[in-house]
């Protein structure tokens, strides 16, 4: 009966998806953008999409909501890696070279992560990493960071890199910061601080990357695409009810991006005419549905509970499939490596990068430049662009306290 339901909850996401129609917002301004200027500056736009541009965002005076605590991969690392043994490293320049510092933070990116547009959104300062705190409550108050890059829903996805901390890990580290919380101010005040606070969860990338499609462990004969699939989403889903008994009541799901039209997989499967690799794109959106219907499901049997899945791979099809709206020239090819596609060799010194990333859409071989990243964070906000979040976005989250 679950399998069925599952499916005509499949079809009616297919109908919902192809009957809707994405409107595209004018072309973000690409340069590094103060922390207390517009998060989104408005720039002139073509005359197909809008006669003239809407105002800009300005971040609130007072933050919307406590903190913004942050589990997940590289897509969201804002430095966990820096004090690990691991390769998955973003220590160096080019690294960071577009950042508000213009230098590295470990973050993998030329400059914002998505988290850190929307810690803007949200009137906080950008989520420090957890491993970089000294352990002084105060520092903790706005919020932490606890992703980490080469990490997996499964424990050992990425471990061929090095060191790095696994969902079950940062969800443990994320208990251990509630329960310091609790020492710290009182039971009632630590429930009111991460109740009206927001969860961010990005993951689940390298459990296709580092595991699935290498077939580590032989996963790929003892699971079929959908089996691992629906292990994956049930994994995330259990993990949330975990924190529901620790009063996490507001939590963003980022789904996944479609990495068959990443770099290094165009590289590798020596695709023509930069044509994503649909067999990987594929299981993304199986994953997708399923985590998304798993989540709307967990919403309605958590009370008081705000959770809501954004489909990153929808949000990012769009930018690929309009990018000369978006104002992105290059699709394909990362700003950042070496190879075809310059997916063959990761990022590892200036020289390798090119000069303005703004017009891209991959920084390197895996992940986006921060002008995606703005537009996702957009999206994920109130879908500037296109809509990405359901069953509603994180705005709408925010204006629900308890």
């Amino acid at each position: 009966m679950a399998t069925i339901n599952l499916l005509l909850s499949f079809l009616c996401i297919l109908t919902t998806t192809a009957l809707s129609q994405p409107t595209i917002a004018p072309p973000h301004s690409q340069e590094p953008i103060d922390a207390a200027s517009p998060i989104s500056p408005a720039s002139s736009s073509p005359p197909s999409i809008s006669p003239t541009p809407p105002p800009a965002s300005i971040p609130p005076k007072t933050p919307l909501v406590p903190a913004l605590f942050v589990i997940g991969d590289s897509s969201v690392d804002s430095g966990t890696n820096n004090f690990l043994g691991t390769f998955a490293r973003a220590d160096r320049l080019p690294y960071g070279r577009d950042f508000d510092t213009h230098e590295p933070t470990g973050r993998f990116c030329n400059g914002r992560i998505p988290v850190d547009y929307i810690a803007l959104r949200l009137g906080l300062p950008f989520v420090p990493s957890f491993l970089g705190q000294t352990g002084r409550v105060e520092d903790m108050l706005h919020g932490l960071n606890f992703a980490s890059a080469a990490a997996g829903i499964i424990f050992t996805s990425g471990s061929e890199l090095g060191q790095h901390v696994s969902l079950s890990q940062q969800i443990q580290q994320f208990t251990d910061t509630y329960e310091q919380f609790v020492l710290s101010m009182g039971q009632q005040a630590a429930i009111n601080l991460i109740s009206n606070s927001v969860l961010y969860i990005s993951i689940g990338i390298n459990d296709y990357i580092h595991y699935y499609l290498r077939n580590e462990s032989n996963v790929q004969n003892l699971y079929l695409p959908w089996s691992f699939n629906r292990f994956l989403a049930s994994t995330v889903t259990q993990e949330i009810k975990n924190l529901y008994r620790i009063n996490v009541r507001k939590v963003v799901v980022m789904g996944l991006p479609p990495i068959g039209c990443a770099p290094h997989y165009l590289c590798e499967y020596k695709v023509k005419d930069g044509q994503c690799v649909e067999e990987i794109n594929n299981m993304v959106l199986e994953f997708n549905f399923i985590m998304r219907y798993m989540i709307e499901e967990l919403s309605e049997a958590l009370p008081y509970s705000h959770i809501i899945f954004c489909d990153v791979f929808q949000g990012s099809m769009d930018m690929l499939k309009n990018s000369e709206r978006y104002g992105f020239k290059v699709t394909t090819d990362a700003c950042c490596g070496l190879g075809d596609y310059k997916g063959f060799l990761m990022c590892l010194s200036p020289d390798m990068a090119c000069s303005n990333a703004s017009d891209h859409i991959w920084w390197d071989q895996f992940h986006p430049t921060d002008a995606v990243n703005a537009i996702l964070a957009d999206n994920v906000w109130n879908g500037l662009h296109t809509k990405m979040c359901y069953p509603m976005n994180l705005e709408d989250v925010v204006a629900n306290t308890y």
